[in-house]
């Protein structure tokens, strides 16, 4: 609505002549400008809504993406693992399957005895934690092992200060047991230490248990059951 000149004239008047009009104009124009700067928050208020809503609709997809890569990633994991437990397996079916035919191949002459004791080395580490074998000969003067005067050969694993006498067979009889024993006599007589006697075999006598058991002796198989 436009006002008329006269309408104006009249205003600019009152405003000249009448200070409590002037005071109530001032006081209108006033509280407009609030209510403008009022919606002007609002407005920018709603906007803020509005850009905070967006963030949190952004932020829920993130969530859910990353719950179905945590989850791929723990299909990912059972996976994985149960492919090391299958290799586990398949390893040690082949360490096995390696010690049956070594074991085989020295007891029909395929194979040297050294070849066999070379072969066997990962055997010694795996009972006894050690892998080094120091090769002794005795000299056994008064035939305490064979019945005569002889060079003895013995195999000595020395681990946290304790001997270990260590024969690898690839048959154990109730013989080998008792010639152990009679070498760690020796042993003990020569050096002043007794030691720790063991056996490990592929093949083992029914009789060879009982003998070793009697006498402190170890026996432990090449491929365990």
């Amino acid at each position: 609505m436009s006002l008329s000149a006269e309408e104006k004239r009249r205003i600019l008047r009152a405003l000249e002549e009448d200070q409590e009009f002037r005071y109530v104009l001032a006081g209108l124009i006033g509280y407009r400008e609030i209510l403008d700067r009022i919606t002007s928050l609002e407005e920018r208020f709603a906007e803020l809504e509005e850009k905070f809503a967006r963030l949190e609709e952004r932020q829920t997809r993130l969530e859910e993406r990353f719950a179905r890569l945590e989850e791929r990633f723990a299909e990912l994991e059972e996976k994985f693992a149960r492919l090391e437990e299958r290799q586990t397996r398949l390893e040690e079916e082949m360490r096995d399957t390696r010690r049956v035919l070594t074991v085989i191949a020295h007891r029909f002459g395929v194979i040297s005895e050294s070849s066999f004791r070379e072969g066997m080395r990962y055997v010694v580490e795996e009972v006894l934690g050690v892998a080094k074998v120091t090769k002794l000969k005795l000299r056994d003067e008064e035939g305490l092992v064979y019945g005569h005067p002889s060079e003895v050969d013995v195999d000595v694993v020395i681990k946290d200060g304790v001997h270990i006498l260590v024969e690898v067979k690839s048959r154990v009889s109730k013989g080998d047991v008792a010639e152990l024993y009679r070498v760690g006599l020796l042993y003990e007589r020569m050096k002043g230490v007794k030691p720790r006697l063991l056996i490990i075999g592929g093949f083992i006598d029914r009789n060879s248990w009982e003998t070793a058991s009697r006498l402190g002796i170890e026996i432990r198989p090449i491929i365990e059951e």
